[in-house]
């Protein structure tokens, strides 16, 4: 059995923000969601967090069925913190303890921290660093037995010189840490309780102290400032473009990938430099992303191409459709196999046919677009009174023409041409053609205005 708490109570000083650190971004999602969503992979029984600083925000932004809360409301150290959640702990269950602003341990390391641990023996994370100021500093024996846990404002200056650092990820059966937790003193420089105190405990009982050392030390940074997140933010694009690439995707520029969210690929994706994904992201096979485009909850079918400084947020995209550059398709738009939108083409809730075309400078919105359109540039369908929005409806085979305006509520027939120009306030029928315009004027000898003297 496992119960899970994850600290998340500080305030996070150096961080410069009204938000509680757990917070913080980074891959778009707060630190603390991705520490639960790892320790959910675990299939812990019990899910603990304790909150402080901000616990209102905290406890609202992820309150679930799965998670329980308890109030660290002063800040006195790390043991003091864990005897808040004292309640949850199961004298039969290993207890994890993890850190609400450590957010990209993996779940195999902790798999491995946790698996096949006796009653004889308590585990600890550590790190090997290449400066490790600021860690508490491992202390082992000659037989390389870990025999104490000094924190840097208590180390000696040999201590220091120390480079594996603790990164308090520890797991412990829950019958010895409701023995310990009572036993934590505040007798050191900070004047706080230090739940690594539970090693020199853990020790003088005779327990194993079982060590597991972690190869990539971003994995376990903490975030402090501002310039931390940015290193795990950095770390994060990395991990998740080199899943990409092993996936068969290829990132023009992997340093130049931003994923805040599930990227799903096909085979022999293309994806250009400086594209941001959220959300739920499907590309198929053979899609093309240009440079700089930000998808968004978006599915892209087989074979299409989205071309530069695009940006696709709740849309449905078919295969082999031609997107940009320069195209803004917003929420509910559908596109059929081959439909293509040009540059500077913006949509919303429009579901545009097979093969049919918006090539520039147009707005479709609340529209149905049959198979086979054409629809030239500087038409727009004019959906919005003020008040209530209307649907256009433009069947299969019409052609309208470059600057028209269509008033919705408004049906275009079948195989019926708009002539340019047009404002469309009414039906126009089947293999028609709708004219709308004032008649033209020449006026001669007109004079143009000057400009006047001051």
């Amino acid at each position: 059995m496992l119960d899970i708490i994850v600290l998340a109570a500080g305030k996070g000083t150096r961080m410069k923000s009204a938000l509680p650190k757990v917070l913080h971004p980074v891959g778009g999602k707060p630190m603390l969601g991705h520490v639960l969503d790892t320790a959910r992979s675990l299939d812990a029984e019990n899910l603990n967090v304790v909150i402080g600083h901000g616990a209102e925000l905290v406890e609202q932004q992820f309150q679930a069925d799965d998670v329980r809360f308890a109030i660290q409301a002063e800040q006195l150290g790390t043991g003091h913190a864990v005897q808040q959640a004292q309640r949850f702990i199961r004298p039969d269950a290993i207890t994890l303890i993890l850190y609400g602003d450590v957010p990209l341990i993996l779940a195999d390391t902790l798999a491995e921290l946790i698996n096949d641990l006796p009653k004889t023996a308590m585990a600890l994370l550590t790190v090997e660093l290449e400066d490790p100021t600021g860690y508490g500093r491992i202390i082992r024996d000659e037989n390389g037995n870990v025999t104490a846990i000094v924190e840097q404002k208590d180390a000696s200056e040999e201590q220091t010189l120390i480079r594996e650092g603790n990164t308090g990820v520890m797991a412990i059966w829950g019958e010895d840490l409701l023995r310990w937790l009572p036993q934590l003193q505040d007798n050191n420089a900070q004047k706080e309780y230090y739940l690594t105190d539970v090693i020199a405990l853990a020790q003088a009982e005779g327990k194993t102290i079982r060590t597991v050392v972690v190869d990539e030390e971003r994995e376990v940074l903490g975030v402090n400032d501002r310039q931390q997140q940015a290193v795990l933010e950095r770390y994060y694009q990395q991990r998740l473009a080199e899943q990409a690439m092993r996936a068969g995707a290829t990132l023009l520029d992997p340093s130049r990938f931003d994923c805040r969210g599930e990227l799903t690929l096909g085979q022999d994706v293309i994806i250009d430099v400086n594209c941001v994904i959220e959300g739920k992201v499907s590309l198929g096979d053979g899609v093309v992303i240009g440079p700089n485009c930000h998808l968004k909850d978006t599915s892209i079918a087989a074979g299409t191409h989205v071309k530069a400084n695009t940006v696709c947020e709740e849309a449905t995209i078919g295969e082999n459709c031609d997107v940009g550059p320069f195209a803004r398709v917003r929420p509910g738009t559908v596109l059929a196999q081959g439909a293509k939108l040009g540059n500077f083409v913006e949509t919303k809730k429009a579901n545009i046919g097979v093969g049919s075309k918006v090539n520039h400078l147009t707005y479709i919105g609340d529209a149905n677009i049959g198979e086979g359109v054409n629809v030239g540039a500087g038409t727009i369908t004019c959906n919005y009174d003020g008040v209530n929005k209307f649907k256009t409806e433009i069947k299969s085979g019409a052609f309208i023409g470059s600057n028209s305006s269509l008033v919705a509520p408004v049906t275009i027939g079948e195989n019926a041409t708009v002539a340019a120009g047009s404002t469309i306030t009414s039906e126009v029928d089947d293999e028609s053609l709708g004219v709308a315009r004032g008649k033209q004027r020449n006026i001669k000898g007109w004079a143009r205005p000057t400009k006047q003297k001051n």
